[in-house]
This record gives structure tokens, C-alpha cells and sequence, in this order.
């Protein structure tokens, strides 16, 4: 049995074959907060009747149902691809590196279409039972990164759902030996795609992928329920870099509107022969929004550079994971 609290919750979850068909749970992360649940909305009749002083309760229907929420996590060194494949919509295998137990993923910004999630909760009753909430039909709406000084790599998950299934069974969580990237392991490079260089001063990064959907796609004869959200706008990537002004590299490219290719990594332990463990993201092309220097004080000049994500014409922006994870 487990902790009646918090201790014991469990998430899990599975890339589903079909819209909102539910897959039991092949994968398990280590949250930090989440915030899943089943929204509903009702009609209540306002019909009159002779003497009746309250609304009667046979008379409330329910006409439609979601789910919406979010779950935050930290970027571990396995686990996941399934998570970042339902975010940038490419479909993944993880190709082995050399002969050695590395594999890489590379998730290239592509359609979300017929990518969703099962997502299994288990909550805990203060008895120490464990309940079940299984959430099917889960689209990844957003998808946000950061880590700065002294911080882990930090991922938050928005989430757009078909319907809660309460009727399943909870899955027994199993989990692998994961370790989070931080930011002793974090490097920041812009410049000439293919070819960017370190760039020093900086203090904190953060990337924000946003996958617009129609997600109002309710209609008749689906049981209140709705169908597989459509892309509905184009793909927003936005972010911010904090840092001590040390150059005038990106300043300079505030002021012209240039744009600058910027790759951001963590690189890990060793994995095998000349592999290690990797998280990297690429844009080819950013430019910068806001952000020129100010002296607001006599320390030092601590500018934050907010920046957007285009595209370079050729290359399309990608998550590269380096684990020994040999499937998704």
C-alpha cells in the first residue's frame, strides 16, 4: 500500500495508436507538480414549475467534457522521448551510435497530427489506496524549458485531453535510474548554423515550443466528447537569455534585427566510446525582441534578451537526446 499523500502519486503514460484510445502506460516520470483533470460543462433547465423553489436535479445534463492541465518535470538522462516526440511531431526511432549502448533522437519540428497520449495519475487517498485517473486523447499544447544558475533543467507541459477514464487499472509504476541535466552541464552557442560558438555571460535560458490547436472540435454523435484537435496557426517558439553583459554579440544583433543561429545543450557523462549523455536543442534562426542593456545600479549590467524563433528558410528547429533508451 502506498503513502497516504503526495509520496505516493505516480504518472505514466503511453503514445496512443488512435485519437483517445487508451494504452496502458509503458513509461513512468518523475513529476514535480501536475495539474490533470476533467473539466466538465453542464445545462441546468429553467423550466418552471408551480411551487418548485430549487432547480431539479434530474434536470441537469452534462453536454460536453475535457481535460486540460499541465505537468512539470525535470529533463532526466532517460524517458523522454515520448514526451518530446508528441511536442515536435516527428516520429521517432532511436538510431544506436556505433556499436555502443548510446542512442540518439532526433525530434525535428514537424505535424502533430496523429500524435497523443495516454496519460495514467494515481492519487493517492489519505489510506494509503491509490486511485486511478487515466486521461486518453492527451495533445501536448506547449512545451517550456529552462534552467539557469544552479538549477536543473526544468521542463512544464501543457496539456489538451479527449476524456478521463476512471475504469482502468493502475498501472505499477517501475522506474529507471534517471539523473536530471543541470546547469553545470549547460552550454549556449549562436553564430553561422552548423558552425556556433560558445557565448559567454550567459546566466539563465529558457525556450518555450507552443503547438496551436483548434481544440473546440465538438460536435454530434460524439458523446460529448471532442475529436482529435487540428493545428490551427503556426508553430510559436519564443525565450529568454539572462546575462551578465560581457559583449556586445547579442546587443548588436537587437540592434540590426540580425539573425543568429542558437544551439542550447547540456552534455552529460559518458556513455560510451565517444557518446555521452545530451539534451540539445537547435534554432537556426532567432532574433532578438527586447532586451538592450540598462544600468539601473552600480553592479554589474545584467541584461535579458527576449528572443523569437523563425524559420531560416532550410533547417527546421530540433530536440536532440542522446540516452540509452533503445526505444521511445
Amino acid at each position: 500500500m502506498a503513502i497516504g499523500s503526495g509520496l505516493g502519486a505516480q504518472l505514466g503514460i503511453s503514445a496512443e495508436s488512435s485519437y483517445g484510445t487508451f494504452v496502458a502506460p509503458s513509461k513512468f516520470i518523475e513529476f514535480t507538480k501536475e495539474s490533470l483533470a476533467l473539466k466538465k460543462t453542464t445545462a441546468q433547465s429553467a423550466g418552471i414549475a408551480a411551487g418548485r423553489l430549487l432547480p431539479l436535479s434530474a434536470r441537469r445534463v452534462l453536454t460536453r467534457k475535457e481535460v486540460s492541465g499541465s505537468f512539470d518535470i525535470e529533463i532526466a538522462n532517460k524517458g523522454m522521448g515520448l514526451v518530446l516526440q508528441t511536442l515536435m511531431g516527428t516520429s521517432v526511432t532511436p538510431v544506436q551510435q556505433g556499436a555502443t549502448a548510446a542512442y540518439l533522437q532526433t525530434h525535428t519540428l514537424a505535424s502533430v497530427a496523429g500524435k497523443s497520449l495516454t496519460i495514467q495519475k494515481g492519487v493517492p487517498l489519505t489510506s494509503g489506496t491509490v486511485t486511478d485517473k487515466t486521461f486518453v486523447g492527451c495533445k501536448v499544447t506547449s512545451g517550456e524549458f529552462s534552467c539557469g544558475v544552479g538549477e536543473m533543467l526544468t521542463g512544464s507541459f501543457e496539456i489538451d485531453g479527449k476524456d478521463c477514464d476512471e475504469g482502468q487499472t493502475l498501472a505499477a509504476a517501475s522506474y529507471s535510474n534517471m539523473s536530471p541535466f543541470h546547469f553545470g552541464q549547460m552550454a549556449l552557442k549562436t553564430g553561422t548554423f552548423g558552425a556556433e560558438t560558445a557565448h559567454d555571460g550567459i546566466r539563465k535560458v529558457s525556450c518555450k515550443i507552443e503547438r496551436p490547436q483548434d481544440v473546440e472540435r465538438f460536435y454530434a454523435n460524439q458523446s460529448a466528447l471532442k475529436k482529435e484537435p487540428i493545428e490551427n496557426d503556426q508553430v510559436k517558439i519564443t525565450g529568454s537569455l539572462e546575462t551578465d553583459y560581457v559583449a556586445t554579440t547579442l546587443d548588436d544583433l537587437h540592434t540590426s534585427d540580425g539573425a543568429t543561429s542558437l544551439v542550447w545543450e547540456f552534455v552529460g557523462p559518458l556513455i560510451a566510446s565517444t557518446f555521452f549523455e545530451t539534451f540539445r536543442i537547435t534554432l537556426p534562426a532567432i532574433k532578438l525582441d527586447e532586451g538592450p542593456p540598462v544600468v539601473d545600479g552600480f553592479g554589474v549590467v545584467k541584461p535579458t534578451f527576449n528572443y523569437v524563433g523563425l524559420y531560416d528558410g532550410t533547417n527546421q528547429p530540433k530536440i536532440e537526446y542522446i540516452s540509452t533508451d533503445v526505444t521511445l
